[in-house]
C-alpha cells in the first residue's frame, strides 16, 4: 500500500518504536484516527496534514464548519439542557442505540455524561486505511460525498438509509467518518480505534494486525440482501472508539456493530448476548423507519423493554402497548398526529390516543422524525421507580 511521507512521519510520532501488532487488546489504528479526525471530520488538532492535501482540508473544513456550527445552534444548544432535566439523577452510564446508523453526536447529546456507548446498524464500521496515498483530486470528492452524506445529521439531526449506504464504499470509512464528526463537534479527541468481533458467548475479541491482515480477502458483505455492500474487509465491521472530553480526562468507550436486529438474526445471538451481559441500561432510537412497531423485532423490543431503565425515542420507540405490558410508564412532548411513513395503523392510534390524554408538553427541536404534519415529538419511556419530572 502506498503511503505519503506525511502520514508515515504521523505512524512514526504516534507509534514510536511500538510494534505494528498490539498484544491482546489488538491493532490500534491510533495513527489513522487521528488522520481522519483532522482531515475528515475537521477535529482541533495538531496532526499534520499532507501539503498536498492543504488546500482541499482547508475548503473542506470551511464548509464543515457551517453545517456543525448550524448543528450545535438547532440541536446540541437546544437539547441538552431540555433533556439533562429530564434523565434521572441515578440513571446508568451504559447507553444501548439500536437503528442508530451514523448517530454518535445524537447519543452524545441524549446522554452527554455516558461513559459506555453502543450503537448498532446495518452499516460496517469501514476500513480506516484508505487516505494512504490519495490524490488531492480523488480526496477532494470523497470529501464532498462525506458532506453531502453527513448534511442531513447535521441539518435534520438524522440520516437517511440512503446517505449511510453511500458511505459503505470508498476512500472513507463512512461510520467512523461520522462519529468523528461527533467528537470534533464537542472538541473531544479520538484516543483509539480497534476493531473487533463478537465471540459466540457475546464476548469482545479484538483483531490483532495477524488476523486484521488474514481478512483482507474476506468481505464485509452486506447485513440485509436490499442493503449497500460494503467494499472493504470484514475485520472492519465493529469498531471500538476510545475518546476523552478533555485531555487526560474521562475516557469513553463507543462500540459500534454492524448488525441486523430482527428476529432472525438477533434472538440468540452474539449481540443479543452481548447486551444482555451489561445489565441495565439507558437507551435511545430516533428516525428508525418504524422497525420497533413491526412484529419480527420483537427480539430487540423486548431487551429495550426489560433491560432500559429509561428511553429517550420519537415515535419509532416502543409502542405503548408493548410498554404497559412491561411495567414501563410513557411521557410524550411536542406533537403526534401520525406516522412520519406508512406503518401499522394499530400502533399509530394507540400514539395518537397516549399524546391526547396527556396534556401538551412543548419540544424545541427536531428529535428524529417529525409525525406526519411535520411536529416535532418526543417520549420517554421509564421505569415507573425512574420517573422523571415532566
Amino acid at each position: 500500500m502506498r503511503r505519503t511521507a506525511a502520514v508515515a512521519v504521523l505512524i512514526t510520532a504516534l507509534l514510536g518504536s511500538a510494534p505494528v501488532l498490539a498484544q491482546e487488546a489488538g491493532r490500534d489504528f491510533q495513527a489513522e484516527v487521528a488522520l481522519l479526525y483532522r482531515v475528515v471530520a475537521c477535529g482541533k488538532s495538531d496532526t499534520p496534514v499532507p501539503a498536498e492535501w492543504t488546500k482541499v482540508v482547508d475548503e473542506h473544513c470551511r464548509e464543515m464548519g457551517v453545517q456543525t456550527a448550524r448543528f450545535r445552534k438547532r440541536f446540541v444548544d437546544r437539547a441538552i439542557p431540555f433533556l439533562t432535566r429530564l434523565r434521572p439523577v441515578d440513571a446508568p452510564r451504559t447507553v444501548v442505540y439500536p437503528f442508530g446508523g451514523g448517530d454518535l453526536a445524537g447519543a452524545l447529546v441524549t446522554y452527554p455524561e455516558a461513559t459506555e456507548i453502543t450503537t448498532m446498524s446495518l452499516e460496517h464500521a469501514g476500513d480506516p486505511t484508505r487516505l494512504d496515498g490519495i490524490t488531492p483530486q480523488a480526496l477532494r470528492r470523497a470529501l464532498a460525498d462525506f458532506r453531502a452524506a453527513i448534511r442531513g445529521l447535521l441539518a435534520l439531526h438524522d440520516s437517511t438509509s440512503d446517505n449511510l449506504q453511500k458511505m459503505q464504499r470508498g476512500p472513507l470509512p463512512g461510520q467512523i467518518s461520522f462519529f468523528l464528526t461527533a467528537l470534533a463537534v464537542f472538541d473531544y479527541r479520538p484516543v483509539s480505534l480497534r476493531y473487533f468481533k463478537l465471540e459466540p458467548d457475546g464476548s469482545v475479541h479484538y483483531y490483532t494486525g495477524e488476523e486484521i491482515a488474514a481478512l483482507a480477502t474476506t468481505s464485509a458483505g452486506k447485513k440485509k440482501v436490499t442493503w449497500t455492500a460494503a467494499d472493504h474487509s470484514i475485520a472492519f465491521s465493529n469498531s471500538e472508539l476510545v475518546f476523552e472530553r478533555a485531555a487526560g480526562g474521562e475516557r469513553v468507550v463507543h462500540r459500534h456493530m454492524a448488525a441486523n436486529l430482527d428476529d432472525q438474526h438477533f434472538k440468540g445471538s452474539p449481540v443479543e448476548k452481548h447486551l444482555l451481559a451489561k445489565g441495565d441500561v439507558v437507551a435511545m432510537t430516533k428516525a428508525a423507519s418504524y422497525l420497533l412497531w413491526m412484529n419480527f423485532f420483537s427480539g430487540i423490543r423486548d431487551y429495550l423493554t426489560a433491560h432500559a431503565v429509561y428511553m429517550v425515542s420519537d415515535s419509532t420507540g416502543v409502542p405503548p402497548r408493548h410498554a404497559r405490558q412491561a411495567g414501563l410508564k410513557q411521557v410524550t412532548y411536542g406533537k403526534f398526529t401520525g406516522p412520519f411513513l406508512k406503518a401499522s395503523v394499530k400502533h399509530q392510534q394507540a400514539f395518537i390516543q397516549m399524546w391526547n390524554k396527556q396534556p401538551f408538553r412543548r419540544l424545541g427541536f427536531r428529535y428524529g422524525y417529525p409525525d406526519m404534519v411535520g411536529n416535532f415529538h418526543l417520549v420517554i419511556t421509564q421505569r415507573e421507580a425512574a420517573a422523571a419530572t415532566p
